[in-house]
């Protein structure tokens, strides 16, 4: 699997420029993937966490149909994953059955990227949605997403030094 990461534009409007650190997330994410085989992707690399890289694609799976399509598109979708959803309402999937694969989770996980962007595709970042008692606005939805990518991102970098020593990208 080769991954290509697009840099955000430098001077955009607010909505491609979030829907381009968005992807640039989302990318940043499989290139920590990129090049290991099976038993690397589903390590526990940096235990005593069971965090894998296997498991954060999973989890992001998770994190875009409830964003995007339970929130957002207010469809109502089991969970892509054993125990994907909490009993405190959040987002699992970070469990890896070895029988998964990559291939099948990184399947799931561009399905739900494609869903995403079709129920985001014509709405503006200030319409609202019913959430939690109130109302959620697509820009905020976009902007928690990054910081979950980020953040995401950040325990992929240390799981890939931990297998190879790969840092960067």
């Amino acid at each position: 699997m080769t991954t290509e990461r697009t840099m955000p534009p430098l001077a955009a409007p607010a909505r491609e420029t979030l829907e381009g650190w968005l992807d640039y997330q989302r990318a940043s994410l499989l290139l920590k993937c990129d090049g290991l085989d099976l038993d690397d992707l589903q390590r526990h690399s940096a235990e005593p966490s069971a965090l894998s890289l296997q498991g954060l694609v999973q989890h992001l799976a998770e994190v875009e149909r409830n964003w995007f399509r339970r929130v957002l598109a207010r469809e109502d979708l089991p969970s892509i994953y054993p125990g994907g959803r909490t009993s405190e309402g959040h987002d699992g999937g970070f469990q890896v059955d070895p029988a998964t694969t990559f291939t099948a989770a990184v399947e799931a996980w561009e399905a739900e990227v494609s869903a995403a962007r079709a129920n985001y595709a014509g709405r503006g970042f200030s319409d609202t949605v019913p959430f939690g008692g109130s109302e959620v606005s697509l820009g905020w939805i976009f902007t928690h997403m990054i910081a979950e990518y980020a953040r995401h991102c950040g325990h992929a970098d240390i799981l890939r030094e931990r297998i190879d020593g790969a840092t960067g990208t």
